[in-house]
């Protein structure tokens, strides 16, 4: 039997607790590993930084957990965090393998009937040339608006803590993706930062009409278990599954929210 203690554990980075939707599905088809979650809650949100800062301070955080971890995989569960820093950080560290978190247009553009697809992402995401470069490969049939929110992931991060937040408020963030134009509607909303899907209920409730909301977890756990060598008798270990948080220290709510997904901080 292979000793556990050989088996590398799966690198799970977000911004700041979105990318547990990624972990939930992950932890399903990779039963043996082991995890470590890192939220760079220090740096959290994302959206206010200037571009050249926020890719220097990933890549130099990936440095010390590279060498930390030693990870078998890096998720980047963070759409932001990909776009930006994602071919650097394989440049960096070529000999570590990274599944990133893009937004899922090419999926949209197949699934759409009407042709009008709404991407509801950060500020960040919204302006990145990756993002266009996907319309423009995958999408160029459809309609496609870019939504960014400057509240959301905060707000998303509050709710899942048990926080209330007002309909009005989170209305106000998705009303821009819903258009109603010559008798077609939207009828996919991406997204596109993996904080939202925690609200997904509350969008439903909210939306002025159905349409499908696309969660890109799923999809990412499934390329992270590709690239993950499947071990012949392998247990889960015992020496893995925590967080860690750059600021070092989270909050109360923030612990017990950990906990309830199997993590020790």
């Amino acid at each position: 039997m292979t000793q556990t203690s050989e088996l590398k554990p799966v690198l799970m980075f977000d911004s700041g607790i979105g990318g547990l939707t990624v972990l939930r599905e992950a932890r399903v088809l990779m039963p043996e590993r082991g995890f470590v979650y890192i939220a760079d809650d220090a740096g959290f949100p994302y959206g206010g930084w200037e571009e050249p800062a926020l890719k220097e301070r990933i890549l130099s955080l990936f440095e010390k957990l590279l060498k930390e971890y030693d990870p078998e995989v890096c998720v980047i569960a963070c759409n932001t965090a990909f776009t930006l820093a994602g071919s650097d950080l394989r440049e960096k560290f070529p000999g570590t393998t990274f599944v990133g978190t893009v937004p899922a247009i090419k999926p949209a553009a197949e699934r759409t009937r009407s042709g009008l697809v709404s991407v509801l992402a950060t500020p960040g995401t919204v302006k990145r040339a990756y993002t266009r470069d996907l319309i423009q490969s995958f999408a160029t049939q459809c309609h496609v608006r870019l939504v960014g929110s400057e509240n959301l992931a905060r707000m998303a991060e509050a709710y899942i803590r048990g926080e209330a937040i007002s309909d009005e408020t989170v209305m106000a963030e998705i009303a821009p993706c819903f258009i109603d134009k010559d008798g077609k509607k939207t009828d996919i909303v991406v997204l596109a930062c993996t904080h939202y899907p925690f609200m997904a209920n509350v969008f439903r409730r909210l939306a002025p009409w159905p349409v499908d909301w696309l969660d890109p977890a799923e999809a990412i756990a499934r390329q992270a278990r590709r690239k993950v060598p499947l071990v012949d008798g392998a247990e889960h270990p015992d020496n893995y599954d925590f967080a860690v948080f750059t600021s070092g220290s989270p909050d109360f709510a923030t612990r017990r929210l950990m906990q309830g997904f199997g993590l020790r901080v």
